[in-house]
């Protein structure tokens, strides 16, 4: 007894179904390969920063050395990036204060953002130091941020950083492929830092452990608000 026939429609079915799984195979594979040399790079790239930071570091202290041994002050290099983080809530925030802290895209309570310091964030800053903490962050703090509380703006989506392609999908045309990248243009407050701070989204922190001193009063009088410089590095980890 001969078998019978497989009907034409499911021949074609199953050839578009053969087709598709060998197209997606290929692709697979291709995107292996490009991952894995992708790996290589970004590895050489992020070797190369870890030389700079290093070298940095190094400079500063031979000059302040230098500077002492002359019986001379060091003036420390002007910060160029600041992280504000909002303390207060909405109670009794007047209309520019408001629009400033909305601005600065600090819009909730225990909210932080990368700020570029300059003339004109700076005298923002001053004007809504009731109601915020902020300092000069170290690399320690701006890493630990990004990968423990980094989410992306992806199509105006909250997206969390969990891969490199969330980040070359968007900022990949400005040179930033991975988040050692975007660490780096974060830090150095780099060409493309406006694009590359727009694609983080606010950091939501958590309340800090031990709780705060007094979020009314000035941090040069014992409080919480206003401008800490480089303690702020010690807020980041308690928040964090």
């Amino acid at each position: 007894m001969s078998a019978a026939p497989v009907p034409e429609s499911v021949l074609k079915k199953r050839t578009s179904v053969e087709q598709a799984k060998a197209q997606r195979e290929k692709k697979l594979a291709a995107l292996r390969l490009k991952r894995k040399t992708q790996r290589k790079v970004f590895f050489v790239r992020a070797e190369k920063y870890l030389k700079e930071y290093r070298q940095q570091e190094r400079s500063l202290i031979r000059q302040r050395r230098i500077a002492k041994q002359g019986g001379n002050f060091f003036r420390e290099p002007e910060a160029k990036l600041a992280f504000v983080t909002r303390i207060r809530g909405i109670n009794g925030v007047d209309p520019k204060t408001r629009k400033i802290l909305q601005l600065l895209r600090l819009r909730q309570i225990h909210n932080g953002v990368f700020v570029r310091l300059n003339k004109a964030t700076i005298k923002m800053l001053r004007l809504v130091e009731p109601y915020v903490a902020y300092g000069y962050p170290n690399l320690k703090s701006v890493r630990e941020l990004i990968y423990k509380r980094g989410f992306g703006r992806v199509d105006g989506q909250r997206i969390p950083i969990t891969d490199n392609t969330v980040i070359e999908r968007v900022l990949g045309k400005h040179g930033i492929e991975c988040v050692e990248d975007l660490i780096h243009e974060i830090f150095t407050v780099g060409p493309a830092f406006k694009q590359a701070n727009k694609f983080l989204w606010p950091f939501k922190l958590s309340s800090p452990r031990g709780g705060f001193n007094k979020i009314t009063t000035h941090f040069q009088e014992g409080g919480d608000a206003g401008d800490r410089e480089v303690h702020i590095n010690a807020l980041i980890a308690r928040m964090n």
